[in-house]
This record gives C-alpha cells, structure tokens and sequence, in this order.
C-alpha cells in the first residue's frame, strides 16, 4: 500500500499492511516547533534548519518533506489561505522562541514584548491596534488576550457575532485549488483539508484573534454563559454560520472534488478530564442539528469523510455524534473519564475511525520513560488499529518541551508495530 491507499483503508475499516500515520496534516495532529526541530537534528542530522511556523497561534511548525520521509508519515494537510491572525504564510523571516528554537515565521508575524516578558502578537500583523494574543514569557504557543468591549447585554447584535462568516472568495478557493493539486497529482500521500467556517461554537475561534477590532460577545467566560442564559441567541448565530458553511461546501466540492479524503468540520471541545462539558441535551439541542446539516452536506456531495476534534470525556455524546454523521473522531483522550480504549474500540470501532489516542500528551510522552512511551504507543495501536479504522497520531498536539528520547520511542514503536 501507499500512503494515499492506507489512509483510504483506514478510514474505511479495512485491514492495513502498517498502521497509517499522521503528525502534522492539521491545528489538532501536529507538533510544536521545538519538537520537530529536535527530531530534524536526532533523524536527519541537521541542527541548522529553522522549521516554519505554519499554524502560529499554536507555533506549530512544518514537517516538511525530508523528515516525513524519514518518519513514515502518511498524510499531509491543506489549509486556509489565511493563519489564525489572519495573514497568509509567505515572505518567511527568522525568529526565535523563548527556549532558543530557530524558527521561520510569516512576514507579518510582528511582534512587541509585554512588561512580563512575553509577545505580544497582532491581527493581520498590524501593531497599531491592540494585540489578540500573548505567548508568556517561558510558554510555547499563544493565549487570546481578553477584547471584549460593551455590548447590549439585553439584546445583543447578531450582525456583531457574525461579521466573520461569510462566502469563499476567488483568491480563497484558488488557494485550495493549487495547496491540494501537487499533493494529489505528484505525491502518494493522503490527504486532509481544513476550510473555514464549520466549527460552530469551537472556544479557539470565539475571541476572533484574527480581527483587528472585535465586536459581539468575545469573552469565553461571556460566551459559555451565553450557550445557557442566550441560548436562542447562539442558535442564531449558528442559523447564519451554517448558511454560509453549506454554501462554501458546494463551491469546494466543485473546486476540488475528491481530491482530499478527510475534511475537518469541528474543533469545539465538549468534554472536560471527568465529564461532558455541556450535557447530551445540551448537545442536542444547541449543535446537532448543524452538525448533522454539514455532515450530510459533505456526503452528499463528496467522498469527504468528516473529522471532529473534542478533548475529554464525551463517551455518553459519542452516540450523538455518530447520529449527527461524523465519520472520525479526534483526540480520543483516553485519560478522561469513561475513554477507556478497549471500550472505545469495541462500542463504535465499527462507526468510527479514531484519530489519535496513540500516546498520552499529558504526561506518558512528556513525563514518562522512554520505555513506557514504547509500551503504550504498542498497545494502543494493538488495541485501534485491529480490523482499521484508526490513524494513528498522539492525543492532540505534541509539545515543543517534549523529551527528543520519547519522541524516537514513539516513532521506534510506531515501526515496530508493522513488523
């Protein structure tokens, strides 16, 4: 099998000749960049390369060519012309991070140093308005600085909540066009696409760190309390959000058919480590049936087999969300209450690909021995990867403070699993 094949038999329950692979193809399955700079110099070497920053909010950076080769990866990813502060990933300039990793990053990543010491980071990299975000002083990735401004708390503007949704333009359906064409046509990787404007409600996306002056309820604490007292409100949102996501799926489908074989749709968190963050009805009632609108969108017109991250322990949601037509599920935190693997695989191995749940990010890969990074990368694959239906990656991002020894443990077990 190639890689395109193997990602294809996975997603589609059927045996595979090694475990499919994936780091790096999307905001939830990378890696941070002092990771990857690290495995660069333990795999290829190479201690010079200044690794891009792709996804800077979360600095997760490039895995480029070279190092995917020599890790076996198997999917690469396709995303939005413009980053999560809303510039595009071109005109590359040094910068380095707090721990001293080199690092490439887009020319208008401009930046500024806070009393504390940390940076400061800009929407569409324009210093003149307030930041959107701060990486602390010692972190590795961004925070969303708190711009919530005064709003009619009786009756709150729906236009105010929605100025960021709206129709793919031409530069922007072009943009997938060219990303996708080379890796389908010269390559034999899968593939895996991120487009805008599916992820109803996703905390990530509420502050708006790529607009330079925010309008509407921005405040997460604001906008959680809102999903109770405003509920009628949000659904609102969602009524327009979706109206715009349906009509941008019929012109992706068109632009680049079924050329991607996975599309993420959701990044909104519904679990805590011990329970749901909102309750099943909740979930019923507020998101569903969105959800279900794009996913059935999605089938009917592609092959796209839909993704859905959600941290924590939504065991009791997984029903609904299977009903709702998600075809993957990411991160799959074992660790959280009622994630137990076995269970997991044996309830809905046959509904759902799983998506991650190879190593714990919380503390087995960052914390653990190397020998015990190897003995759970082994059993999970053992445990997800039987009859397919499982791409393996970690449970979610994998830190850039992550020991260079656990990481070739993981990759180590990884290989050894397909012998």
């Amino acid at each position: 099998m190639n890689s395109r094949e193997r990602l294809h038999a996975a997603l589609n329950h059927r045996s595979v000749d090694r475990v499919c692979v994936d780091f790096g193809a999307g905001g939830q399955t990378g890696m941070g960049a002092g990771a990857i700079h690290r495995l660069r110099k333990a795999v290829l070497g190479d201690s010079n390369h200044r690794v891009k920053i792709t996804e800077p909010y979360q600095m997760l950076g490039e895995i480029d060519e070279e190092l995917r080769q020599a890790l076996s990866l198997d999917v690469v990813g396709v995303h939005p012309r413009c980053n999560m502060f809303g510039f595009p990933n071109e005109d590359w300039k040094p910068f380095t991070m707090h721990d001293g990793t080199p690092v490439l990053v887009p020319g208008r990543f401009n930046w500024t140093i806070d009393a504390k010491g940390g940076i400061e980071m800009y929407p569409e990299g324009d210093t003149s308005v307030p930041a959107s975000a701060v990486m602390p002083k010692d972190s590795f990735f961004f925070d969303a600085t708190k711009r919530q401004g005064p709003f009619d708390e009786e009756n709150p503007s729906l236009a105010d909540n929605c100025e960021e949704f709206g129709l793919l333009g031409r530069q922007d359906v072009d943009h997938f066009v060219n990303s996708i064409r080379p890796y389908y046509d010269k390559t034999q990787y899968g593939i895996y696409m991120t487009f805008p404007g599916t992820g109803f409600g996703d905390i990530a996306l509420v502050p708006a760190t790529w607009m330079k002056r925010t309008k509407g309820i921005r405040d997460l604490e604001e906008w959680y309390i809102s999903t109770v007292t405003r509920k009628d409100f949000i659904f609102k949102i969602f009524e327009k959000q979706c109206e715009f996501a349906l009509k941008n799926i019929e012109t992706l489908a068109k632009a680049v058919g079924n050329m991607p074989q996975v599309v993420f749709v959701s990044g909104a968190d519904f679990g805590t480590q011990r329970g749901l963050f909102a309750s099943v009805e909740a979930y019923r009632e507020l998101f569903k049936p969105f959800h279900r609108q794009v996913n059935d969108r999605i089938h009917k017109l592609t092959n796209w087999k839909t993704f859905i991250h959600s941290c924590g322990a939504i065991y009791k949601l997984i029903p609904d969300l299977v009903e709702a037509g998600f075809d993957v599920l990411n991160p799959v935190q074992c660790s959280a209450e009622g994630m137990d693997p076995r269970q997991l695989k044996k309830e809905f191995g046959k509904q759902l690909v799983f998506w991650g749940g190879g190593v714990d990010t919380q503390s087995t890969l960052p914390f653990g021995k190397p020998d015990e990074v190897y003995r759970q990368v082994r059993e999970r694959i053992d445990i997800f990867n039987q009859d397919g239906g499982f791409v393996f990656n970690s449970v979610h991002n994998v830190q850039s403070n992550v020991p260079i020894e656990n990481l070739q443990a993981m990759f180590r077990a990884i290989k050894d699993s397909g012998k």
